[in-house]
């Protein structure tokens, strides 16, 4: 049977030095294992979850919908990440957490995270740096989205993604498997489904990408990076000392 611990494991180690005891002690986490359709919801805004929500395949995201009905995509997230984290503490939900494609998912309950935070204080640690750099994120996007006009918004988004599942194995050669839908990139950007097909034809015209049932290829990718104002520092895709 699969570890579902060893998407954590792999994702951790990116970004922070473990120990091979703090390592096991991970693995050895009880998960239980849900799988989920498309747009299932995870956790709704207003629940009081007493599990944190460890995404060990696809993608899900964290959306708000406002009082008349419209949404927004507030972060996306790929194998390895815990996106409720803040559960632990802030008690109750104040946005939605829904997969985004088919995903398997592990429940890893709060008292078992905290246990092993206490008995693991390298562990806790790396979970604390997980949330500010999922926060570096957050303020990335909050630029992307109000300073850069909707071409280089999407280039960001698009660059930044293949640079996360790169750094886990899940993406290599400039190419990359992203199932979203122009829907859901227009609610990630501020954009209609329309103006996201424009300027995904945009960026096919200038040779940036090419873009085929989900599946992305980087063409150029010093042109893309460029043309997004990219660059990765606040992924923080080196381990601390």
């Amino acid at each position: 049977m699969t570890n579902l611990a060893t998407a954590l494991v792999t994702k951790l180690k990116i970004s922070n030095d473990l120990g091979d005891d703090d390592l096991r002690a991970i693995e050895a986490l009880p998960i239980r294992r849900r799988d989920l359709e498309s747009q299932q919801r995870i956790v709704a805004d207003g629940d009081r979850p007493t599990d944190c929500c460890l995404l060990f395949s696809g993608f899900a995201y964290r959306a708000k919908t406002i009082v008349d009905g419209r949404r927004q995509l507030l972060s996306l997230h790929v194998p390895g990440e815990i996106p409720d984290m803040q559960s632990l503490h802030l008690h109750v939900m104040d946005h939605d957490l829904v997969a985004m494609s088919p995903c398997v998912i592990g429940l890893i309950s709060h008292d078992a995270i905290k246990a092993l935070g206490r008995a693991r204080p390298v562990v806790a640690d790396a979970f604390w740096r997980e949330t500010l750099v999922d926060a570096a994120i957050f303020r990335e996007w909050i630029a992307n989205l109000g300073g850069r006009p909707a071409n280089s918004r999407l280039a960001h988004l698009l660059m930044e993604i293949y640079r996360r599942l790169e750094a886990i194995g899940q993406a290599r050669n400039d190419e990359f498997v992203f199932p979203i839908t122009q829907a859901d990139l227009g609610d990630c950007l501020g954009l209609s489904a329309v103006h996201v097909n424009r300027v995904l034809q945009e960026l096919r015209r200038e040779g940036l990408v090419e873009v085929q049932r989900g599946r992305f290829r980087i063409l150029q990718r010093k042109k893309l990076e460029a043309f997004g104002g990219f660059e990765d520092g606040y992924l923080h895709l080196k381990p601390t000392s």
